[in-house]
């Protein structure tokens, strides 16, 4: 591997068939998996658990300062995402040369190379679609737009269920500007949705949905919607949405497929609109798509101690300053530390709504959604354990700031819950 010579390099022979170091001690490295400009892929093993994973070693020299923003904002993005089908970051490494993303290893490769041999079946079709609308609209719910859905992007894990992988190149609702809209052309040409060729801003949401139509298309298909030798042939299809379904194509996929490719943004079809299609919820488990609707996958992640880049990425000032420059991301959330059991705690939450009228949506061991009183959903409470004896509990305001009762909220349980751990006062 380029550069692994490096004096502070702590991979050493990565390549080779009697590689016996560990990657800070805690990660075997084996084959390479992929490469790019300025990463490579590797698989790796977690020697304290035995766990596969897949580590991707960024060259800090080779980031100029637009790649070195697309790296910033990978993490920022995914240390955000809890889902089942979206490729889960654990932690993050670095050396004065390198950062080490050490991600969730997806066994079964690239959903490009199961595609690119055969076209699949409806029923194949819409398995993985159902899986890539439930990520996506989780991702959007959390203000995250990814920007380059593509097959090359979409993983399989060994159970064959896919994982959405590479946020390089994706956009935060913060990114937004005053007209509302995102203005930076990216993705891939075959792919981008006919808005953004137009170069006068652009929904995220809607430009995914339209990448989610590409894709479904190309599942069913076995080949792209549009493609032209020439890119500006290949703008006019994508502008004009002149493609051609093939004959075995039901009446309903058609359907379906007419709606997500619909190049007026403001007529294409939603999210949630695409949960209530025929053609979609067709031998879906309703029990599937109401799971998908509550979006509370982050509510459900197991009891686990944090490390070190969970407890920095969860941060509501994550300061990365340790990979890079000055780089602080701000979530609507705030965050304490307590003493008490999760039980104690969650049921002093509990009281706390009661008292405050407010509805419990969702309730778990270690979670709890909160609607407020004008019926809009706005936060969520969530324990994590960070020792034996200390839980962090975070409070999030999922949807809106400056919210009177949520402010009340946090307020009546960092009284009523103890916390005994020291805090650095806040800065003048």
């Amino acid at each position: 591997m380029a550069d692994d010579s490096d004096a502070d390099s702590v991979i050493v022979n990565v390549t080779g068939d009697d590689n016996k170091s560990a990657l800070f001690g805690k990660y075997e490295l084996g084959k390479l998996l992929g490469m790019g400009a300025f990463a490579k892929v590797y698989e790796a093993v977690d020697v304290r658990t035995g766990e596969g994973v897949a580590i991707k070693v960024v060259n800090k020299k080779r980031l100029k300062e637009g790649l070195t923003a697309h790296v910033k904002r990978e993490i920022s993005v995914m240390r955000r995402l809890r889902h089942p089908h979206i490729v889960r970051l654990f932690e993050v490494l670095a050396t004065k040369t390198k950062i080490y993303f050490v991600m969730e290893l997806a066994k079964g490769g690239e959903l490009f190379s199961r595609v690119s041999t055969n076209r699949f079946t409806e029923n194949l079709s819409r398995k993985y679609f159902f899986q890539l609308v439930s990520a996506v609209r989780y991702c959007h719910a959390r203000g995250v737009f990814h920007r380059d859905l593509k097959p090359e992007n979409l993983l399989l894990d060994e159970n064959r269920d896919l994982k959405v992988s590479d946020f390089g190149l994706s956009a935060m609702r913060e990114q937004i500007q005053s007209d509302g809209m995102l203005h930076t052309l990216c993705g891939t040409p075959a792919y981008v949705a006919p808005e953004l060729l137009l170069k006068k801003g652009y929904d995220g949401a809607k430009a995914d949905i339209w990448s989610c139509g590409v894709v479904l298309f190309l599942l069913n298909a076995g080949y792209l919607p549009f493609s032209d030798p020439n890119i500006m042939g290949l703008y006019r299809k994508i502008q004009k949405a002149r493609y051609k379904v093939p004959d075995w194509t039901s009446s309903d996929l058609h359907r379906l497929l007419r709606r997500l490719l619909e190049p007026d943004p403001d007529r294409r079809i939603t999210v949630d609109e695409i949960l209530k299609d025929p053609w979609f919820k067709k031998g879906i488990d309703p029990g599937e798509i109401v799971r998908t609707l509550t979006d509370d996958h982050d509510l459900e992640e197991q009891a686990k101690n944090l490390n070190a880049f969970d407890l920095i990425s969860s941060s509501s000032s994550a300061n990365l300053s340790g990979l890079f420059k000055n780089f602080v991301t701000p979530d609507h959330l705030e965050q304490f530390v307590s003493d008490e059991t999760p039980g104690e705690i969650m049921g002093k939450v509990e009281s706390v709504a009661k008292q405050m009228s407010l509805r419990i949506v969702k309730k778990t061991e270690r979670g709890m959604k909160l609607e407020g009183p004008m019926g809009v959903v706005n936060v969520v409470v969530k324990l994590q354990r960070l020792t034996e004896e200390l839980v962090m509990v975070e409070i999030n305001n999922k949807q809106r700031e400056g919210l009177v009762w949520a402010d009340a909220l946090r307020q009546k349980l960092r009284r009523l819950v103890n916390q005994p751990v020291y805090r650095l006062p806040a800065k003048p």
